[in-house]
């Protein structure tokens, strides 16, 4: 169950705290098959194969599942880390998946108004405009 239940967890889209691009829809090991290589594989599995095995291994199949704190509360913290740390290409993927761990925008929100007082102004400003993007995204048709 616990490998089902991490598969459904990876294919809706769990997002790395490596911030990466892309990894929102990695896989573990148990849900890759030969002919499908997991999100980590794809992106970094051709120059730096044991990064991709770790992301794979211990950030996905144990970090992410470790029980003391929710999906909900994991994606919060790691939204927090990526204002903190100016990381808004990483920002974008974990806001997103937050999203569907049940952080609401007024969550996000607030986290980021709190950061700006612990973190910096520009940080926070920067988050802003990375939560503009996930709230309200440009149709392809613009």
């Amino acid at each position: 169950m616990k490998t089902i239940t991490r598969s459904l967890i990876l294919m809706s889209g769990t997002m790395l705290g490596l911030g990466i691009p892309g990894l929102a829809q990695a896989q573990t090991p148990a849900a890759k098959t030969a002919s499908q290589p997991s999100r980590a594989q794809q992106l970094m599995g051709d120059i730096d194969p044991k990064l991709a095995q770790l992301t794979d291994e211990v950030l996905l199949g144990d970090v992410w599942e470790r029980p003391g704190l929710a999906k909900r509360d994991r994606s919060l913290v790691t939204v927090a880390a990526l204002i903190a740390l100016n990381r808004p290409e990483q920002l974008r993927s974990h806001m997103q998946l937050a999203r569907r761990n049940g952080v609401t925008e007024t969550e996000i929100v607030e986290a980021i108004t709190q950061l700006a007082f612990y973190a910096g102004w520009p940080n926070a400003i920067n988050a802003v405009g990375v939560a503009r993007e996930v709230f309200h995204p440009k149709s392809e048709a613009e």
